[in-house]
Formats: structure tokens, sequence, C-alpha cells
């Protein structure tokens, strides 16, 4: 008896999902735990594995179907069972053995046939005898050669079969200039597209700007990567750097690191802050727990794993769930300049953008320093425009000058 394969749960919040695309066959041998389809959810995506070895037997659902938590999506037969579908094989090469068999006697060249007694071979042994274009109406007389224009060789009277094959090649599709192809939006495509929607329609966000100079950063990165990288086995990162200086921010304006619930506002005293990563499949933000307990090696390890994972589509839903503050880095596609937006019902998110050697004005004089622009967009509902300011003026000067972070000042 077949073995059912079922979605399984999620996430608390998770209903259904979608069946993104089927990588195995009905019909095909799978292992144990080795995926057969992928799955959207409005989080995330995961690969559905096989419960056990054998075969796929049936697939109940088609790729783009949306299906419930908990419903039977295909059957597998178990080892024991699966050596019902070994005959097919079988039988299929027989079959094919057969048709290449007949095959064979149908193209079994005329030249085996005995000539006519009234027949002469021509001259030259092992020249291709020459057919009368008009044998119906003149026969060949001894001694003479037909005029080369009325004669064909024999290979040459194959020639139409092979254009009849070509003819039964599919021919190609001459492509327009005004094409229009659909394609249905993920779950979570939809998902991400309905939640920036609902942040424009309940907040009231507003972007304040401000720009750093990353020379201390890249000298501490330049002049401490080969030890840091030779100790914890990871390169140290940028965005660690950010966050440390955002948990401190945090600390001091703690109104962007709350949330509104109904009338009240509720303020945290733990930092979970996510890491927008962009994958094929969609915007994805892994949440890093308790990140102010973690060290710039652990910070940098779980970004470099998430950003893997998201790639891969691996990321579990409880690591995209929550969150009281978020970083996305449009710098790392080039981006001089955006305006996030919020991730509800966070209160701010932080941009951080391309870094660029620009000229600036230092103690009377026009240097080249490598500069980055950053904005900072909040809820003005619980956020003024001061604390915003502060906030953003803050993440600035620990940028600028490292130290203040470990000093606390």
């Amino acid at each position: 008896m077949p073995n059912d394969i079922k979605i399984p749960a999620v996430g608390e919040s998770i209903t259904e999902v979608q069946i993104s695309e089927w990588l195995k066959s009905e019909g095909d041998s799978v292992k144990q735990d080795e995926p057969i389809a992928v799955i959207d959810s409005e989080k995330t995506t995961f690969d559905l594995p096989a419960p056990q070895a054998g075969r796929l037997a049936k697939i109940l659902h088609k790729a783009g179907d949306t299906v419930k938590i908990g419903e039977v999506v295909a059957q597998i037969e178990t080892n024991g069972e699966a050596e019902k579908f070994g005959p097919k094989k079988t039988v299929e090469k027989s079959e094919v053995k057969d048709t290449e068999k007949s095959k064979k006697k149908i193209e079994e060249p005329a030249k085996k046939e005995k000539p006519k007694a009234d027949e002469k071979p021509t001259e030259s042994a092992g020249v291709e005898k020459e057919i009368s274009t008009d044998d119906s109406e003149k026969k060949s007389l001894p001694g003479k050669a037909e005029p080369e224009s009325k004669s064909i060789s024999k290979t040459e009277t194959e020639k139409p079969a092979v254009k009849s094959v070509e003819s039964l090649q599919p021919k190609q599709k001459v492509s327009s200039e005004r094409e229009e192809e659909i394609v249905p939006m993920t779950m979570l495509r939809r998902t991400v597209a309905k939640h920036l929607v609902e942040a424009q329609q309940m907040m009231a966000m507003l972007t304040t700007f401000n720009e750093v100079d990353m020379s201390a950063v890249q000298s501490l990165r330049k002049e401490h990567q080969e030890k840091f990288e030779q100790r914890y086995q990871v390169k140290l990162g940028l965005m660690s750097f950010f966050v440390k200086a955002a948990i401190d921010a945090l600390k001091q304006f703690p109104q962007l690191n709350a949330e509104i619930r109904g009338n009240d506002i509720v303020y945290r005293n733990y930092f979970d802050i996510g890491v927008a990563i962009a994958s094929e499949r969609g915007l994805v933000v892994p949440v890093l727990r308790n990140a102010e307990r973690s060290s710039f090696a652990e910070l940098d390890k779980a970004i470099g794993d998430f950003a893997r994972r998201a790639k891969e589509g691996k990321l579990k839903p409880d690591e995209l769930e929550g969150g009281t503050f978020t970083i996305t880095n449009g710098g790392a596609f080039g981006s001089l300049l955006s305006t996030p937006i919020i991730n509800p019902p966070q209160t701010g998110i932080l941009g951080m953008h391309t870094i660029q050697e620009r000229p600036v004005a230092a103690q009377g004089q026009i240097v080249i320093r490598p500069m980055m622009y950053l904005a900072l967009t909040y809820d003005h509902r619980i956020v003024d425009g001061r604390e915003a300011v502060l906030f953003l003026r803050r993440i600035k000067d620990i940028i600028e000058a490292p130290a203040r972070m470990f000093l606390e000042i």
C-alpha cells in the first residue's frame, strides 16, 4: 500500500502553502530525506523531503496548486513495494529493440535483388547503378550512357526520406517584438507585497538622512582581518559594525525598538535585529535573536549563514518571525540613496548604501574620503523627528569612531 506524503507544519500562523516545483516525476526512485518538491509559504521557501526511500508512485497536486497544511500531495511506494515498477522499464527496453529490428527490415536496400535478363550491369564495378528518371518511356541502349541530367544516383533518391524526417521536427517559434509572459506571483511575493501596502496605509512613515565616513571601519577591517579570520574562521564583515551601532543607538532611543498595540506602546529590553536579504525567490528578513549578546564573530557567522541558506531556500519560518528593528543594505547592489519601508509592526528601519569616495571638508581642507549615505525610516506616530535625527547621528558617531561602542561614550 502506498504511503502518503503530507505538507508539514511550517509555522503557527501558516495554514496553506503553494507547490512551486516538483523535483521528481511519477515513477522516479527517491532516497530517504531527498527533496522531491519545492514549497512556497508566505514567509519562506523550503524543500519537501521524501519520508522514506522508494519510488514516487503518484503526484496528486501539480505545480502552482495551493494546498493546506497536512494535506496529502503525493504517494510513495517503499523499497519492497517499488519492485512492482521494475518490469515497466524491461518492457520498454524490449519494445525499443523490436522497434529497431523492424526499422532495419523496412530500410533494407533493394540492391540485393538480381538484375532482370534484359538489363545489363554498368561497366564500372563498384559504381552505384544509375536509374533513369524517364524509365517508363525509354530504356537504356547497350553501350550508351544516359545523359547526366536525366539520371541520379541511388543515394540521391534517398534524400526525400531525409527531408521528410526533418519536416517532422518542431519548427522554431518566430519571436515577436510585443510578446507578453504571464507568471503567477509566488506566495512569498504576494505576502511581501501585501505587507508593504499595509505599511504604507497604516503608518505615518518619514525618512531622515545622514552620511558617514567609513575610513575608521575600513582601517580596522584591513588591520585585523587576517588574525580575525584565522581565529574565528569567518571574515570581519561590514554589517556586524552596523548591528552593534544600531543596538547602541536603540538603547538610547527605545521608541525605535518599540511597537504599537492598539492604544498602547510596547517597549522592549531585548534587541532582535532583522537583516534584509534579497534572494531569487524574494526578499527575506531573518532575525538575529538577542543580538546584543553576540560578538562580532558570532554576528558575522550568523549573517553569512542566513545569506547562504536564503539563496538555497533553506531558511526556517521561525527564523523569519518577529524582529524589533531591521537593517537593509542596498549598497550591496550599488544603491546610492533610497527610502526603505518599515517592516510592520516595527517602528524603524536603517538603510545602508554604497560606499563612494567623495570630496569632503575636514579641518578646513578638502579631502577624499569613503562616504556612505544612511537613511532611517521611522513611524512618526511614536517617533518624533528629534529622536530620529539623534538616533541616526549616534550611529554616524559610532561608525566614525568605533571605540565609542566599547567605552559607551
